[in-house]
């Protein structure tokens, strides 16, 4: 669905009641507002705390990370190089409001063996951690908008040929995405393009 549609489930979600967005034969994904929050979030604020859960078959449900979507796309790049602009497009379209489902169906008859999950999947939880840190980030930032710190990292992974290895170490170092992959889409930033259009990083 639209990221308008997909957060006004956010924001309407009642405590303690699960909303499924993406369901198939291999995964499902809900989302979960907690009304009581473990005591090392005590500084999050219940009502903008939103949990995103994935489901596979056979496995107990799970939160996943920016970490496995990154990774899901830098190997499927690994697998299939001459895809790069088709997918920083797709996923540029996502983070302009389109639905991701839509953005992603030029990249679904290509064979992937190099993958963590479905592709509609990484797409769906692309869509949910933009709309998590636009929605309940409670901390310090120098993006506006807040998502452009997922945003940046998943055009990097994307587009760098950097080994995985690196990629991961900076990011969860906290390092930031390289400013080319956010200075204009970045309304802090000097070189901030109203309406700017996907690759424009390119």
């Amino acid at each position: 669905m639209y990221y308008e549609d997909m957060f006004s489930i956010v924001e309407k979600l009642p405590f303690d009641t699960e909303a499924e967005v993406f369901s198939s034969d291999t995964e499902r994904i809900y989302l979960l507002r907690p009304s009581v929050l473990p005591r090392k979030f005590s500084s999050y604020n219940p009502e903008t705390n939103i949990q995103i859960w994935l489901e596979e078959p056979g496995r107990k449900a799970f939160k996943p990370n920016h970490l496995r979507i990154l990774i899901d796309l830098k190997l499927r790049m690994r697998e299939h190089p001459d895809l790069k602009y088709k997918f920083l497009e797709a996923f540029d379209k996502i983070f302009y409001g389109a639905d991701p489902l839509i953005s992603i169906e030029p990249l679904l008859s290509y064979k992937y063996t190099q993958h963590i999950g479905s592709l509609e999947s990484t797409a769906i939880l692309a869509q949910l951690f933009i709309i998590e840190q636009e929605y309940g980030f409670m901390g310090r930032t120098k993006y506006n908008p807040p998502s452009l710190y997922i945003q940046g990292w998943i055009r990097n992974f994307i587009d760098s040929d950097a080994e995985i290895d690196i990629l991961c170490r900076r990011i969860c170092s906290f390092t930031p995405p390289p400013v080319k992959y956010t200075c204009c889409d970045d309304k802090n930033h000097k070189k901030y393009m109203n309406n700017a259009e996907p690759l424009w990083y390119l």
